[in-house]
């Protein structure tokens, strides 16, 4: 580039504001984004360019479980930076970060989950407990649910049951079966063939669909009966979204393997797919590197992830959820609401029909606050605020959220 051309490019973005900058060179994923610029976030709270405050209801989609820059992860992430930060690939130096993340989630799952592996999204962390199935077991057939969601890769996107999204990026993974959710008699479909059952405790993007036990259980009996490996994607349910750290304690039925994400690194990129030492040390020979990451285990993500966890804990944070969920949800209820399917802070409140949630999303943004809607139940929108937001937050955006209703049903 010559310096003629060079000063050419320099004025045009000159004059581009942010909104044309973000809309043209950043890849967008619908035609309708929220758009808000961004000045800064703190707690329950995001701050715009002129200064407009935001209640975020959502956490970033269940991630920000503890709110926005929690002190002790902050603390944490500086610490680290101090000290250092991507020295080597995944599973070559021993960082101190990792070992202490790694200790902790074992301190918090039963005994048969006591060996993380750390990659950087849920999608990762869902191929990684694909393959590892796999490996385990010698089979290839995977099972998976219809209208569930785990992540945007070929592998993640094959066991997804939405067709809608799937249809132009085959082909996919082959052998690939779908059962419905909470249907008994499906169990039956899986067999000796089977791999792995890949499940969420609670459907998120298909709107909140909550398992019953009897489900859980009976998909925990069939595997143990035909050497499946159960598997729980707790990449939305997680971290004390449902008011335990994980929703299948709800159920006391544990997982062969579990995926987590999104709120793990309290705010930072972070994912992890866990099991037993013994099934995992199968990833270190024939072959050898069965699964290898650069970035993942970042020790400055993990130091987040571990103070977000211990912030939790010594926070007591996990007391108040349910009770927390059911303020919300009274202060929320107008008669246009057909239903609010919730666990903890995790709802999906459905309307009629789709156009109406649309609606309500833009008339709560006009008041502050954020909420969204789900990819796979167009007609319910989705809250998922911080566990830690206050009753007094809880009262005034539950009003809000109700004028928004009012309004949009005019």
């Amino acid at each position: 580039m010559n310096r003629y051309q060079w000063e050419c490019r320099t004025s045009l973005i000159s004059h581009m504001n942010s909104q044309e900058i973000f809309l043209h060179h950043l890849a967008q994923t619908s035609p309708h984004p929220l758009a808000i610029e961004v000045s800064h976030a703190e707690g329950t709270y995001i701050f715009d360019k002129n200064g407009k405050q935001y209640y975020d209801l959502i956490s970033g989609i269940a991630v920000t479980n503890i709110g926005h820059r929690h002190p002790k992860v902050v603390a944490a992430i500086k610490e680290q930076l101090d000290k250092y930060m991507h020295v080597m690939a995944y599973g070559e130096f021993i960082q101190t970060p990792q070992n202490q993340l790694a200790l902790e989630l074992a301190g918090l799952l039963p005994k048969s989950l006591n060996c993380s592996y750390f990659v950087n999204s849920g999608a990762e962390a869902i191929e990684g407990a694909l393959k590892l199935a796999k490996r385990v077991t010698g089979r290839t057939e995977v099972i998976s649910c219809h209208k569930s969601y785990h992540g945007s890769t070929h592998g993640a996107l094959s066991v997804s049951g939405n067709e809608t999204k799937k249809y132009r990026f085959r082909p996919l993974l082959p052998d690939v079966r779908f059962i419905h959710f909470n249907r008994l008699a499906d169990v039956e479909l899986i067999s000796e063939k089977t791999a792995a059952v890949l499940v969420e405790p609670i459907q998120g993007d298909a709107g909140v669909r909550i398992a019953t036990r009897e489900f859980l259980e009976a998909l925990r009996n069939k595997c143990n009966q035909t050497g499946t490996q159960l598997i729980f994607d707790e990449i939305q349910t997680g971290i004390g979204r449902t008011g335990k750290m994980f929703a299948f304690e709800h159920y006391e039925v544990v997982p062969d393997i579990l995926t987590l994400a999104k709120a793990l690194g309290g705010g930072m990129p972070i994912g992890a797919f866990i099991s037993s030492y013994e099934k995992m040390n199968l990833f270190t020979h024939a072959p050898m590197l069965g699964h290898i990451t650069t970035f993942g285990g970042h020790p400055v993500n993990c130091a987040a992830a571990l103070a977000n966890l211990r912030a939790i804990e010594e926070e007591n944070m996990l007391a108040s959820v349910e009770e927390k969920g059911y303020h919300l949800e009274k202060a929320i209820g107008h008669s246009a609401i057909k239903e609010i399917r919730r666990k903890g802070l995790m709802f999906a409140i459905e309307f009629e029909h789709a156009e109406l949630v649309q609606k309500i999303v833009q008339a709560c943004l006009k008041r502050g606050i954020i909420t969204f809607w789900f990819l796979s139940c167009p007609e319910s929108f989705r809250l998922a605020p911080p566990i830690n937001i206050s009753m007094e937050d809880i009262e005034t955006a539950g009003r809000l959220i109700r004028e928004s209703i009012e309004e949009a049903c005019q």
